[in-house]
């Protein structure tokens, strides 16, 4: 992919997220992963790419690589599709983006998106999002030995319809009952707070 049709891409995802604060301006600190929370169970390749994602387990590393907080919690109330990808009933939790990955060759060590969720004052690690516009690419990306779901609309109202895209969610820290892959996940939980984002099935269509 050409560099200007990267910066233009990487553009208009700005542009959509135009919502951003950091997640310290949202009064959350870190927390790290004690033993008696219950991991899933992965295969190598995803093993290895948690491990080497495992510092963003501190909020200020992933400050200072990039990442920028979307400002909500993501929670599906009612089950729907992007494309032809089922959601489950569940959430997203709140996602730290980082801009200058998007349009960028797939690497497992630099997710354009990482999950965490919530927890009183703290966001815990959760999983992670590989993202393609399908600007970037009209062939469907693989990641992780695993192809990209899509092509779908850019969900609402984070993002505009017409930001079409391919992604891919891994839940590599907290534990997902629907399965790893699985967009949303039924363990996590989105305070019920004016920073959560309910979305509709009309927003996953």
């Amino acid at each position: 992919m050409h560099r200007c049709n990267r910066a233009a891409v990487a553009v208009v995802a700005l542009v959509s997220l135009a919502s951003i604060s950091t997640a310290s301006a949202q009064g959350f600190t870190s927390t790290t992963t004690t033993a008696s929370v219950r991991r899933p169970t992965l295969t190598p390749a995803l093993d290895s790419a948690r491990a080497k994602l495992e510092k963003y387990q501190d909020i200020a590393a992933a400050l200072g690589d990039g990442y920028l907080s979307t400002i909500g919690c993501l929670t599906f109330p009612e089950a729907g599709k992007a494309g032809d990808t089922p959601y489950p009933i569940g959430a997203m939790g709140v996602h730290l983006l980082n801009p200058g990955l998007i349009g960028q060759p797939l690497d497992a060590a630099k997710p354009v998106v990482l999950i965490y969720e919530p927890h009183g004052d703290t966001l815990k690690l959760a999983g992670a999002e590989w993202f393609v516009p399908l600007a970037a690419s009209k062939d469907r990306p693989t990641i992780l030995g695993r192809p990209l779901d899509g092509p779908m609309d850019g969900h609402q109202p984070i993002m505009p319809a017409s930001l079409i895209h391919w992604d891919l969610h891994v839940w590599l820290w907290k534990e997902n009952p629907a399965g790893v892959f699985t967009p949303t996940n039924p363990a996590v939980r989105c305070p019920n707070s004016v920073n959560t984002i309910r979305m509709l099935p009309e927003h996953a269509h």
